[in-house]
């Protein structure tokens, strides 16, 4: 969430400074462009007739005509003026309509500008001539802007929300239990201790899924990045699973090509091992499968389950932040709904992606997809 929090400042700063460059006479524009207009037109009118003039007594001079006269006279400096007069009032009309035209869309850029400064994010300017393309375009930047801020702070506020939520849960069972052991209401045994040291792995889960989260939303998420054989260390991490994944009715499968990828290898078991502990969370008893395979110039790490995969409406949200599969489905209580979202946030970490689809067998397919793929030498190491 910083990177979010500093997107919003940058936005608000930029609507600011928006505001600053508009403010000030708001006649000022409409004032030069009457009097360029102005200007414009006493200029014109004098170059063509100065012009014809001058064309008119050159032809003079290398052609004489009888009783020709190349001097001006009053009545051509009256016809002068006449159009001059005549003309200056259109140019005048014309170049206020242009500059109202003009002026009504930043005006209304800069008064919605003010208003998102004051905090009013739902603020957005209008133009209602859309042949003014440049106009149009800055308006519809600035309207772009405004909506990607109001989403930002939308999404600030339920994330917020969802930590407070999120965190209040073990905090309170803590608090209870413990004012219970100061009361006498439960004995400090073993069993109450470890029910404590749950809560706290929970927390200390949440915080570490959060602070993963958020390092690598604002790009700071530090990776020790180093050749690792991909299939080495998921054997050697399933090795330590595999007698819990039984006690919960699961087995795994492997089939592992023995490929390379250039990695984090911590970050990388924790992602593994967030796929696990979600199928083992949310899928039928039965098979894990994990398979590791060469696609393209891509090295893709799959972890699919037998079902019941992910109802279409859940589909699109599935790697947001705290977003939960169906409780009906869930063996095991707990889970933050952070999980998918660190698994996507350390792929992106890595240049990679996480990918969904169903699997064939009707279960979740879950797919970490790496930018490069090469075989394994023996000169590599673990």
């Amino acid at each position: 969430m910083p990177a979010r929090r500093a997107c919003c400042q940058a936005c608000v700063a930029s609507a600011t400074g928006c505001r600053r460059e508009m403010m000030g006479p708001r006649t000022g524009l409409g004032r030069q462009i009457l009097i360029a207009m102005s200007a414009i037109t006493v200029t014109t009118g004098l170059l063509v007739f100065f012009g014809a003039y001058l064309a008119y007594a050159a032809i003079v001079a290398f052609y004489p005509m009888p009783d020709s006269d190349s001097s001006l006279t009053l009545a051509d400096i009256l016809i002068v003026g006449g159009l001059i007069t005549v003309t200056l009032p259109i140019a005048a009309l014309i170049s206020m309509r242009l500059a109202r035209r003009i002026l009504e869309p930043l005006e209304s850029l800069a008064e919605s500008a003010r208003r998102i400064a004051a905090g009013d994010l739902t603020a957005r300017a209008a133009v209602r001539d859309r042949r003014l393309g440049e106009t149009v375009a800055l308006v519809d930047d600035f309207n772009t802007m405004a909506q990607r801020l109001q989403d930002m702070a939308a999404d600030m506020a339920l994330w917020n929300a969802t930590i407070a939520h999120e965190l209040r849960t073990p905090l309170t069972i803590l608090k209870g239990r413990l004012q219970g052991m100061i009361d006498g209401v439960f004995e400090p045994d073993e069993s109450s201790l470890q029910a404590l040291v749950l809560q706290v792995d929970g927390l200390a889960r949440l915080v570490e899924d959060l602070r993963t989260v958020t390092l690598a939303d604002s790009g700071h998420l530090d990776l020790h990045i180093e050749p690792i054989r991909l299939a080495h260390a998921i054997e050697q991490m399933t090795e330590l699973m595999v007698h819990d994944l039984r006690a919960a009715g699961f087995h795994l499968q492997l089939d592992l090509a023995d490929l390379t990828v250039e990695a984090d290898a911590t970050r990388i078991r924790q992602a593994i091992l967030a796929l696990v502990t979600n199928a083992r969370r949310y899928a039928v008893r039965g098979a894990i499968t994990i398979t590791l395979t060469a696609r393209d110039d891509t090295v893709v790490l799959g972890v699919a389950d037998e079902g019941p995969g992910l109802s279409a409406e859940m589909t699109p949200r599935i790697f947001d932040p705290f977003v939960r599969g169906d409780p009906a489905h869930s063996r095991e209580p707990g889970g933050n709904g952070l999980g998918l979202s660190v698994v996507r946030a350390i792929m992106e970490a890595h240049g990679g992606r996480l990918h969904y689809r169903p699997a064939p067998g009707g279960g979740a397919l879950f797919e970490m997809i790496f930018a490069k793929a090469r075989r394994s030498s023996a000169a590599q190491t673990p």
